[in-house]
């Protein structure tokens, strides 16, 4: 198999080489390159033998370069080839809940080992070839983030609606034992996964340790576009309660067992539960920030040292409204007033935005649409409109309906200023 080279960088190796667009990369050191996995390790070498298949015939060409410097190839796509699509059916899955109308990305179902480890997407280990296993044993590409959900293997063949989800769970095993570390995540779903199911996978994936690093536990996110799906409800708040009872007593006695919780409730929990949510050092080395894990007490810590650090006397006085999802409010809340207290000059309010494009329950800031700023900040008098950078997609251009931050000025007639979502930069932007 080789794979088709679409640019070649001026002044790079490859260039000086004289290696074509066209030209097809066979392997390199005798090492057959399927993707960019494959690519990215072994082109980290000094001295490299790259087979090439060209119009004129096979081609090897020799080169040598720093350690660990590019080589200069481009290609098609960053995964020098299709991603690969998911192929369960989730009960719980969110992208079966989305609205139509929305551009084709979001309705992507992606299930990709490449991505786990490049960029930390979660997979499911349903959609592994043999091939790709040994990969990630042979050239030990680790960590790789894994949703687990449950480890009862009938259980998961029902929540996935996959007969093999069940059976691949023994890869969990197969890579701790070549010493691959795991960071996990439990989707939870009343009356499905919680209780004792909930105990069992926790006793499960502690077993697996140290070579599982981490497990975060997360509610069911469900929109209001469940027409035709698995019937799901929300957790109530006595429920929530009992989940971060259970977590909290499973990863107490890990602590003192093993020096680590292990296991952690996200903060959506503790918001549902109407519980404070644990300080920073509750969440050790933070390994679950991206579901969720600690970004509250994070956020925190980090708004409170920069408040101990500023030695700002003065401000611009710019009149503000901070928005946000209903979860973070009263964080984002207590922070603003802290923040007014010690400088009263600021002006600064904080709103929560109700989710009406997706539905109320959900109510996360990350999914909060521009549709839904448009409306419920209309009529609103202030002079600036602070976004968190969450609710944007990678890019920063625009929300999830596609409403771009420029769109959102004009249809409000006020300045709207993106901030990134951490403790110190919302301070900066207080002050501006």
């Amino acid at each position: 198999m080789a794979v088709t080279i679409t640019g070649v960088v001026s002044g790079s190796p490859a260039a000086k080489k004289r290696i074509h667009a066209g030209d097809r990369l066979v392997s390199v050191n005798g090492k057959p390159i399927v993707d960019v996995l494959d690519y990215r390790f072994y082109e980290v070498e000094e001295r490299l033998t790259l087979e090439l298949e060209t119009p004129k015939g096979l081609r090897t060409v020799k080169l040598h370069k720093p350690e660990y410097a590019d080589i200069g190839l481009e290609f098609e796509t960053y995964l020098m080839d299709k991603q690969h699509t998911c192929r369960n059916q989730c009960v719980f899955c969110f992208i079966d809940q989305m609205p139509p109308g929305m551009r084709d990305s979001l309705y992507f179902k992606d299930d990709d080992s490449r991505l786990s480890f490049l960029f930390g997407n979660y997979i499911t280990l349903t959609n592994l070839s043999e091939h790709e296993i040994e990969r990630i044993i042979d050239l030990h590409i680790t960590p790789i983030n894994i949703s687990v959900h449950t480890t009862n293997p009938e259980l998961r063949c029902r929540m996935m609606n996959n007969r093999f989800a069940g059976e691949t769970l023994g890869l969990l095993k197969r890579f701790a034992d070549a010493g691959i570390h795991m960071d996990c995540q439990l989707v939870l779903c009343p009356g499905w996964n919680d209780g004792e199911e909930l105990q069992r996978s926790m006793r499960d994936l502690a077993a697996l340790a140290p070579a599982v690093e981490s497990v975060a536990v997360v509610p069911v996110g469900l929109t209001k576009y469940r027409d035709g799906l698995t019937p799901l409800r929300p957790f109530t708040a006595e429920e929530a309660r009992v989940v971060v009872d259970a977590v909290e007593s499973f990863g107490d006695e890990q602590l003192k067992t093993v020096g680590t919780r292990l296991i952690y409730p996200a903060d959506e929990w503790y918001i549902k539960a109407g519980r404070p949510i644990p300080n920073e050092a509750f969440y050790e080395e933070m390994a679950q920030l991206e579901n969720g894990v600690g970004m509250s007490a994070l956020m925190r810590a980090q708004f409170t040292e920069a408040m101990e650090q500023c030695e700002a006397t003065s401000v611009a006085g710019t009149d503000t409204v901070l928005v946000t999802g209903i979860a973070a409010e009263p964080l984002m809340r207590e922070m603003v007033e802290l923040a007014v207290q010690k400088y009263p000059a600021i002006r600064a309010r904080v709103l929560a935005i109700r989710n009406d494009f997706f539905g109320d329950t959900i109510t996360v800031a990350g999914l909060v649409t521009g549709s839904d700023l448009k409306t419920q900040l209309s009529g609103v008098v202030c002079e600036r409109v602070l976004v968190p950078d969450v609710m944007l997609r990678h890019e920063q251009d625009r929300f999830l309906d596609d409403v771009t931050p420029e769109e959102l000025e004009q249809t409000l007639g006020v300045r709207v200023q993106v901030v990134s979502a951490d403790g110190a930069s919302l301070l900066e932007a207080l002050f501006e």
